[in-house]
């Protein structure tokens, strides 16, 4: 209704103006009129009458003078008619001339001469008259004058009338032309929803324009034109930039996403309770993940959900398993998840990471799938789904699914809570259709995973990979153009979001310069000044690549013997998941090869590779890249690896040079490294070669180009965008409901 107001409110206001403006022209204009009209009555009588009163004024007949003025004085217009000399002494008068004084001895100071005829208007005690004097030349000694009063209220009752009509006239007007324009607006309005709904609605977004009425055909272009902008700018990257913190995150929340209730889903938890002796201590460990969706969660409030896994995790909580965090400002919600060691091993261990993980990994290790796994990983999905189902304070809430544990859990989440926003973000790669295909279960997994709103990858490549998986296993409706997967009437958005890290990296703050970090570093392994170090830090993990690093590393020594005693190579190597054999296998075959190197090349207290099998802290890792003069990344596979933009982003010097593994999703974007392939030892030690030799320029102007990228796209920015995609589709929702259309698939 408000809408309709804004469309007959304009034009109320146009026509009363222009009534306005017309009525004071009228009134004008017809007060004109009536004086005109007197006037030329007046030069009437005088001329019908001048011979008879210059003749009986010649006479002195006032008698008679007073007849003549009373039979002119009957007209109903003629309000008096009378004789006055030149000193303004009455002559002769009818008798009903009026008791104030007309006959001057001066001419009217208003008026205007006609014929030599003097026009006055007056205000009288009858009420409005016009006086009108005429010349009277009786004798050369009686210079006398003719008044004649008309009575001008006829003319104000008259214009009053017309005004009346003149108004009542516009009133209808006006009347007419608001239903005329209500009625129009609601069949515009109403047609061009129709239009703009059609143009929303994927079903119907491919419609011909041929189908289309002609009238509506630029209204639709229009839709679709600015939704194909939006969705390939969004797919290729926008090229406008956006400076992303924390700060604009929260912004982009209370803006976009007013009064939204967040839960997130991890794994891992934010904070971890471990007992130390008598005390309990509490440890954040280094991720990205949760250095992203922290400032969501804190600006709205919300609940992190994710398994306890800490020793003093269940002394901490309350009742209802929750505990709030971070302990020393607490902010949100931490609700913890309890597995026996049973369901930890089925669902994590073994089906997550000897299951899902070598099968979406090229690393070669044969991926395991058992039917009790399967179960396990499933129940512990659906106890996950009701725990959100539990802390959810609202009937439409953003859920951020995070990563492979939970891939059944969208598809849980959405049959409980329909209206729910879920944005499930998939840290690892996606293999091929044909590799997926070895998965038992694989409808499963891809069903559970169509159950987001929004299903994230770290690169266009995978979410390809992602779609040819669900067009080969799945009854769906495919929109490449878009990147939307459709499924019982419900659309996800599979979009490529590459993760990135915290800009600046919390831990550099307290960290010393690069110069000193340098020092420090060769203090402690006892090297020279002019040494050149090379560093590498991953988990042991079968994915990275770490023994045919250390292989091209003697390689180099063996093709290039000039680099003996000149550079060392560090790798730092965290263990992980020690309870699988693959990943125990992997430690002992790195530390079995770092040996044979320095067995081999070690001379003089040098060795060549310092393998470091221990946890460093941020703060250690950010030093040893400060130190270093180039880093490895040689990942077999990998979603992104943050180890790349983390040295990147450690290097305020502009200095040092990054080596990265093309099968690395950080390859994408950072292409100013020197991008290698892992497999071919032989290349990759030339490229090691390249990188010890590479001049301070080039080094320089390939670094601050990859800060630039890392800089603009950090973690808040990977955050965000999910965010207003998030916030388009709530958008979307809204005209759904408010037009009343069947279910259509949300895209952004």
């Amino acid at each position: 209704m408000f809408s309709l107001y804004r469309f007959s409110l304009p034009l109320v206001v146009a026509v009363l103006g222009l009534a306005l403006v017309a009525g004071i022209t009228a009134q004008q204009f017809l007060t004109g009129w009536f004086l005109r009209d007197v006037e030329l009555r007046s030069e009437l009588i005088f001329n019908s009458v001048e011979p008879a009163v210059r003749r009986q004024a010649a006479d002195s007949d006032e008698a008679g003078l007073g007849r003549t003025f009373d039979g002119i004085s009957r007209d109903e217009r003629v309000l008096a008619i009378g004789l006055c000399d030149a000193a303004g002494r009455m002559v002769a008068a009818s008798r009903n001339w009026p008791g104030e004084q007309i006959c001057r001895d001066e001419k009217p100071a208003a008026g205007a001469e006609r014929r030599g005829a003097v026009y006055e208007r007056r205000q009288l005690s009858s009420g409005p008259v016009l006086i009108a004097g005429f010349p009277l030349a009786i004798d050369p000694a009686r210079n006398w004058r003719l008044m004649v009063l008309h009575d001008m209220g006829f003319a104000s009752s008259r214009t009053t009338a017309a005004l009346t009509t003149l108004v009542a006239f516009v009133g209808l007007l006006i009347a007419l032309g608001v239903l005329i324009t209500v009625a129009v607006t609601r069949v515009t309005l109403s047609t061009w929803s129709r239009a703009i709904v059609q143009s929303l609605d994927p079903r119907t977004r491919s419609r011909p324009e041929a189908d289309i009425a002609p009238e509506l055909r630029p209204v639709v272009r229009e839709v679709r034109q600015t939704l194909r902008d939006i969705d390939i700018g969004r797919v290729r990257g926008s090229p406008i930039r956006v400076s992303w913190t924390s700060t604009s995150l929260q912004e982009v929340i209370h803006d976009e996403l007013p009064g939204s209730e967040v839960i997130v889903v991890s794994n891992r938890e934010p904070y971890i309770h471990d007992r130390d002796g008598d005390r309990i201590i509490v440890r954040r460990p280094a991720s990205g993940l949760v250095t992203a969706l922290e400032p969501i969660i804190r600006a709205t409030r919300g609940v992190w959900i994710a398994h306890g896994s800490g020793s003093a995790d269940r002394e901490t909580v309350n009742a209802s398993d929750r505990v709030a965090v971070p302990p020393e400002d607490p902010a949100y919600t931490l609700r913890r998840v309890w597995l026996t060691e049973e369901e930890e091993n089925g669902y994590y261990y073994r089906f997550s990471n000897e299951g899902l993980w070598p099968l979406c990994h090229i690393a070669f290790v044969r991926p395991q799938f058992r039917r009790e796994d399967w179960e396990i990983y499933r129940a512990v999905n659906q106890r996950f789904a009701d725990t959100i189902v539990a802390e959810a304070k609202s009937k439409n809430p953003i859920v951020f699914v995070q990563d492979y544990h939970f891939a059944l859990l969208p598809r849980m989440i959405r049959q409980r809570l329909p209206e729910a926003t879920v944005i499930t973000f998939w840290h690892i790669p996606w293999p091929n259709a044909e590799v997926f295909s070895i998965c038992p279960w694989r409808e499963e997994i891809l069903d559970g995973l169509l159950g987001s709103s929004i299903l994230g990858f770290h690169t266009r490549f995978h979410v390809n990979n992602f779609i040819e998986s669900v067009d080969r296993f799945m009854e769906s409706h495919i929109d490449r153009e878009l990147s939307t997967i459709s499924t019982g009437g419900e659309a996800t958005l599979v979009n490529a979001y590459p993760i990135s890290i915290e800009w600046p990296p919390r831990a550099l703050l307290g960290l010393p310069t690069v110069g000193d970090c340098r020092r420090r570093v060769r203090e402690q392994l006892g090297l020279g000044p002019d040494v050149k170090i090379g560093v590498g830090v991953e988990r042991f993990d079968y994915t990275k690549g770490i023994p045919d690093r250390l292989r091209a590393v003697g390689i180099l020594l063996e093709r290039h013997p000039e680099w003996i005693g000149r550079f060392v190579f560090i790798q730092v190597a965290a263990p992980t998941r020690a309870k699988l054999d693959a990943y125990r296998g992997l430690q002992e075959e790195a530390m079995a090869v770092a040996e044979a190197i320095n067995a081999r090349y070690a001379r003089d207290g040098w060795k060549p590779i310092e393998l470091i099998v221990r946890h460093h802290e941020p703060e250690e890792v950010l030093e040893l890249f400060r130190a270093a003069d180039f880093c490895v990344v040689t990942s077999l596979h990998d979603g992104m690896n943050l180890v790349a933009k983390e040295f990147v982003a450690s290097r305020e010097d502009d200095r040092g040079v990054l080596v990265l593994s093309t099968f690395a999703g950080a390859s994408r974007e950072l292409l100013e490294a020197l991008l290698v392939n892992p497999y071919d030892m032989d290349t990759l030690a030339e490229t090691l070669v390249r990188a010890l030799s590479m001049s301070e320029e080039e080094q320089r102007d390939r670094m601050r180009l990859m800060r630039e990228l890392v800089r603009d796209n950090n973690v808040y920015a990977w955050a965000g965008s999910m965010l207003m995609e998030a916030a388009r589709m709530r958008k979307r929702r809204e005209v759904q409901n408010h037009f009343g259309e069947t279910r259509w698939g949300l895209t952004p």
